[in-house]
């Protein structure tokens, strides 16, 4: 139990005990859209460590970036995917699960701290929506990702009906 909230606090309200501010929804940088629903699950999208369109972080974990800036890259990138969400959703509340995270991280070939990287995404999410809506998830070193930056994250929320 995090300290101060309610067990059965909403994520909305979780985001607001904790002064998370999300970012503006994110726009793509392509021929994409960022969110699909389908059923009851809605498919986010690889988000990426931006805000309005600026990326905050460029260059490979393990070279030009260091391991806690990978961190914070792939916190900024779950926040933008909360923001597509909420924006797609009308409010996070309307999500009952994390179906899927994956994080893909651009590092140069000897690093190894992978894990660490992605927790940035994984607590961000425990954080608004606490630990029982903890999902397995994918986390790979790749050699580049778009735009130069370092974190790509990509979700699958399962949805209210």
């Amino acid at each position: 139990m995090v300290t101060g909230m309610s067990i059965q606090a909403s994520a909305e309200q979780r985001l607001s005990d904790l002064s998370i501010a999300l970012p503006p929804p994110p726009t793509p940088f392509g021929a994409y859209v960022e969110t699909v629903k389908i059923g009851n699950l809605l498919f986010l999208s690889g988000m990426l460590p931006v805000i309005g369109r600026e990326p905050q972080y460029v260059g490979r974990v393990g070279g030009a970036l260091s391991a806690e800036e990978g961190r914070k890259a792939a916190e900024i990138a779950c926040l933008n995917a909360l923001s597509a969400a909420k924006e797609h959703l009308g409010s996070l509340d309307k999500i009952t699960g994390v179906a899927k995270l994956g994080v893909y991280i651009a590092t140069e070939g000897d690093f190894r701290g992978h894990p660490k990287i992605a927790d940035g995404a994984s607590e961000l999410l425990v954080k608004v929506f606490g630990t029982e809506m903890l999902s397995g998830r994918v986390v790979l070193g790749v050699a580049s990702l778009p735009l130069g930056m370092p974190v790509e994250v990509e979700l699958v929320f399962e949805i209210a009906a």
